[in-house]
């Protein structure tokens, strides 16, 4: 039986939901490695629409996190408030701004960022079973802030970036340098990351980074 593995999406696009070239490369490396991905996401309002042709806000409208994510994941996606630990076998987040602006709000608030409480109650359901999780690009920062009253305490990595580097260290946890192309192993916490497009350049090398995070994800299970 295949292993299933729990990608948790924060809508569709870079700058206000999930960073489509990541989700698309953790779905590929999940299907290369024999696995099965499970799509889900939160039944939320995005925290705000951006038009990706020039950047800037889009005033007045509203869009659903699950809905847009849905376009990633070609339909087949589910609730996150219907998926328990139990159900898979390791998780996975993808970056892009949304997982920082509608799975937690540390985009905004940064130390004082709120997790949605059903990312945070699956993640926490993770670490419990001591099973293994990932998270690339600016997600690693969401857990931080999860495991910030914690005797958890995980290594993570965005990269270098100092300044979400230090909100990682005042929140409690590790923060490890580490270049695109190769991950952090948090062994303990069964918890690997990854930097993803915090650093790359371009998608090839960005590929690296999350095929090796989606191999030892497998591996752990």
């Amino acid at each position: 039986m295949k292993k299933k593995i729990g990608v948790v999406f924060s809508g569709c696009g870079v700058y206000d939901g999930a960073e489509i070239h990541e989700s698309v490369l953790i779905l590929l490396a999940i299907d290369r490695a024999g696995a099965e991905a499970v799509c889900m996401a939160p039944n939320i309002d995005q925290m705000h629409v951006v038009n990706h042709l020039t950047g800037d806000e889009v005033a007045g409208e509203k869009r659903n996190v699950l809905v847009e994510a849905a376009r990633i994941a070609r339909g087949d996606i589910k609730d996150i408030s219907e998926v328990k630990a139990d159900d898979i076998d390791a998780l996975i987040f993808p970056g892009g701004f949304g997982a920082a602006k509608n799975l937690c709000t540390m985009a905004v608030k940064g130390e004082n960022a709120e997790v949605n409480p059903e990312v945070s109650r699956l993640v926490k359901e993770f670490q419990n079973k001591q099973k293994p999780q990932a998270a690339v690009c600016i997600a690693p920062a969401m857990y931080a802030k999860i495991f910030e009253k914690e005797s958890a305490s995980p290594t993570l990595t965005i990269g270098n970036d100092k300044n979400w580097s230090e909100k990682i260290e005042n929140l409690g946890s590790k923060h490890q340098d580490c270049e695109v192309q190769n991950i952090v192993i948090d062994n303990k916490n069964k918890i690997i990351t990854s930097p993803a497009y915090m650093l790359g350049k371009t998608i090839s090398e960005v590929a690296e980074g999350i095929e090796e995070t989606v191999r030892e994800l497998v591996a752990m299970i």
